[in-house]
């Protein structure tokens, strides 16, 4: 089911700070920042060889991830996101499996224009998982 890791995502809480760490300091290539209302949150993704980082801010005091920044307030990992061949198959083969998708289980459209869920962190040793049709 599985397939490559498409990005780990980094909550931040300040973009800008963030992303000119991971430009200037790292020397990373990174992309313009891209407000997705629907997730909550603005995002920058840092191009790697094999895989990219993605950097999380939240949009609006309703973000998930500002929750997430109330607990980590310098910020940390958020989740890992990996590519899948068919997200809806995919879905039904970890309920299935007793698996919990968050929010009402229907794939929502992620910052690449590709079809995503997320999975509950508790069934996963503690690492919410984000799945991405490709």
């Amino acid at each position: 089911m599985l397939g490559r890791v498409n990005h780990v995502a980094i909550a931040v809480p300040d973009l800008a700070a963030a992303t000119a760490a991971y430009r200037d300091t790292l020397g990373g290539s990174v992309s313009a920042p891209q407000a997705l209302p629907e997730h909550g949150v603005t995002v920058v993704f840092v191009e790697l060889p094999n895989t990219k980082i993605e950097l999380l801010q939240p949009l609006g005091a309703d973000s998930p991830i500002a929750a997430f920044l109330d607990k980590n307030p310098s910020g940390g990992m958020h989740h890992i996101c990996y590519e899948v061949g068919d997200i809806l198959a995919a879905r039904d083969q970890l309920m299935q499996a007793g698996a919990r998708v968050l929010g009402n289980g229907q794939p929502k459209i992620g910052a690449h224009g590709k079809p995503v869920l997320f999975l509950h962190p508790k069934d996963f040793f503690g690492t919410l998982i984000e799945l991405e049709q490709v």
